[in-house]
């Protein structure tokens, strides 16, 4: 009786397994460029509590990602990092973005980007290795947008950049 009860709860476990949701690492970067101001709007999604280990791990043990307890100085440490692992070449110019401000909605930061003095928009090189660094799985999901025209990459390590073409 003891084995059938053991063989029970050994299926059971098993069965139960299956229903147990994965954590998945993924990141999505809405690029919109507006030919107006000249230039590309950079908004990143990324889960807060993954960006935090990969800040606490580079930079300072002590970081919180939080807006009711944040360390002082999160956005310089968010700003250097997005700097290493987020490049752009806009028609085969390297460009640079500036940090605008981030905000957390629900278990996302959600930062906002932008990168100045774009005449025109052909092709766009992104190579983006955010959390890669951390996790093996992370995949880095990029939409470009050029008026109606929309275009996407799904990015991963060994495979961190990509280059999109727009047509005039």
């Amino acid at each position: 009786m003891k084995k059938i009860v053991i063989l029970f709860l050994v299926s059971l476990i098993f069965s139960l397994s299956s229903f147990i949701v994965h954590k998945f690492y993924v990141s999505v970067t809405q690029v919109d460029y507006n030919e107006e101001e000249q230039s590309l709007q950079v908004i990143s999604r990324i889960f807060i509590d993954d960006l935090e280990e990969v800040l606490r791990k580079r930079y300072n043990d002590a970081i919180m990602l939080d807006p009711d307890k944040e360390t002082s100085n999160v956005d310089t440490y968010i700003k250097k990092y997005l700097k290493q692992k987020l490049v752009f070449l806009v028609d085969d110019k390297e460009t640079s973005f500036i940090f605008l401000g981030k905000e957390y909605e629900d278990d996302l930061i959600i930062c906002y980007l932008e990168i100045e003095n774009i005449a025109s928009l052909k092709t766009v090189k992104v190579s983006n290795e955010i959390l890669m660094d951390l996790f093996e799985e992370q995949q880095n999901i990029i939409h470009v947008k050029k008026e109606t025209q929309r275009k996407s990459l799904i990015l991963e390590k060994g495979r961190s950049e990509g280059m999109l073409k727009f047509s005039e």
